[in-house]
């Protein structure tokens, strides 16, 4: 009788967690929050609603059109996602984003358009961080040796 309850127990928790690892859903922690897009993708989608936030102050839209346009540009924005150089700019991009939000809660849409311009740029100038040619992804490696003698690459 022990050994049948054994039995049991262990095919019921085979089961079990067979289950669940079929299951292609299943996420677990913040990886499977973003990364829905690749990089260009993301900076794309970013600078078009950067657009459409601009486009809603050109049509006079009411401030909650365009805050929800701010809003969405920089939830999309996470998704830029390729290296520390092109995080650390989206970053300084996402802050003119911030500041355009603020800009238009205080009414001041001049000031949020500058931002909101300022803001396109930014995230434009994030592709050319992106689109290395062959020669400088070669001239930015570093041979081992070099590394070790700690000389500099010629």
């Amino acid at each position: 009788m022990k050994l049948l309850k054994s039995a049991v127990v262990a095919t019921a928790l085979a089961l079990s967690l067979g289950s669940l690892s079929a299951t292609a859903d299943v996420c677990l922690g913040m990886a499977c929050m973003y990364n829905r897009m690749t990089p260009v993708e993301g900076i794309e989608a970013t600078v078009s609603q950067v657009a459409e936030a601009l486009k809603a102050i050109s049509d006079s839209a009411g401030s909650e059109v365009i805050i929800s346009n701010i809003k969405e540009a920089l939830a999309v924005s996470k998704e830029i996602n390729a290296n520390d150089k092109v995080d650390r700019n989206r970053n300084r991009a996402n802050d003119y984003l911030k500041k355009a939000r603020t800009s238009v809660k205080d009414g001041d849409l001049i000031k949020a358009t500058e931002h909101l311009k300022e803001a396109e740029k930014r995230f434009s100038d994030l592709k050319g961080m992106l689109d290395l040619k062959l020669d400088d992804r070669v001239s930015q490696q570093t041979p081992m040796i070099n590394r070790i003698l700690d000389t500099p690459d010629r």
